[in-house]
C-alpha cells in the first residue's frame, strides 16, 4: 500500500482528501502545520507528499527546500489560484507538480497517479505499453497503433494521447492537459489543447470511424476504455 503525507492547515480540505485517498487504497498521514509536516516528511516513510504552500510555522516552500537536500520523494504542491511566483519557486525547488485550489478531487487523484507512476522504481514491459479501446501506445518506442494498424503522431500528439490513456476513464481538464503536455511555462495560444485534440481525432476517430476521445462540455476531455 502506497503511503501519502498530506501537509495542509485547512482541516476540512485535509480530511476530505484523506477520505478520498483512503477510498482509493492509499495509506494517509496528515499534518496541519509546517513543523509537524517537516518532521513527518523527514521520516522518509512516504511515497508522495501533498504539500500546501501557506502553512503556519514553516511554509511549504521551506519544507520542500529542506526535504530536497536528502530526498527525491515526489511532492505535489497545493497553491492559491493567484500564487504564480509560489508555483514557479516550488517547481524550481524540485516539486514534481502543483494543483490550484479549489481543485476537483478527480484531477488531484489523476495527478497523484501520474506522479507516482513516473517515480515507480521498476517498469515491466507491460507497463511500457498502454492499452485502451483498441489503441496500443508504447511509451518507450513511441509507437501507436489502432487494432494493429500503425498511427503516425507528432511528439506533442503522442504526449497528449499518452496523458489521456494514462488517465483513461477520467475527465482531464484543459489546464491539466496543458500543464502535463506543454509545461507550466507554456505561453502560446490558449486553445492549443483543443487544436491538438482535433488532430488526434483526425488521425484516430475519423480515420477508423470510431469515437475514442469524448468532450465533456465545460470540463475537458476523456478517453474511455470500452
Amino acid at each position: 500500500m502506497q503511503k501519502i503525507l498530506i501537509v495542509e492547515d485547512e482541516e476540512k480540505i485535509a480530511r476530505f482528501v484523506e477520505l478520498e485517498l483512503t477510498h482509493e487504497g492509499y495509506s494517509v498521514t496528515k499534518a496541519h502545520e509546517g513543523r509537524k509536516g517537516l518532521e513527518l516528511a523527514e521520516s522518509g516513510q512516504y511515497d508522495l507528499i501533498l504539500l500546501d504552500i501557506m502553512l503556519p510555522g514553516i511554509n511549504g516552500i521551506e519544507i520542500l527546500r529542506r526535504v530536497r537536500k536528502y530526498s527525491d520523494v515526489p511532492v505535489i504542491l497545493l497553491t492559491a489560484r493567484d500564487a504564480v511566483m509560489d508555483k514557479v519557486s516550488g517547481l524550481d525547488m524540485g516539486a514534481d507538480d502543483y494543483i490550484t485550489k479549489p481543485f476537483a478531487i478527480e484531477e488531484l487523484l489523476a495527478r497523484i497517479r501520474v506522479t507516482l507512476r513516473k517515480h515507480s522504481p521498476e517498469k515491466s514491459e507491460s507497463d511500457e505499453v498502454l492499452h485502451c479501446s483498441g489503441i496500443t501506445l508504447d511509451t518507450e518506442k513511441h509507437v501507436v497503433a489502432y487494432n494493429g494498424v500503425s498511427v503516425d503522431l507528432t511528439a506533442k500528439e503522442f504526449s497528449l494521447l499518452e496523458t489521456l490513456m494514462m488517465n483513461k476513464n477520467i475527465v482531464m481538464s484543459r489546464n491539466t492537459l496543458l500543464e502535463n503536455v506543454w509545461g507550466y511555462e507554456y505561453a502560446g495560444e490558449t486553445n492549443v489543447v483543443d487544436v491538438y485534440i482535433r488532430y488526434l481525432r483526425q488521425k484516430l476517430d475519423e480515420r477508423f470511424h470510431v469515437k475514442l476521445i469524448t468532450t465533456v462540455r465545460g470540463v475537458g476531455y476523456v478517453i474511455k476504455d470500452n
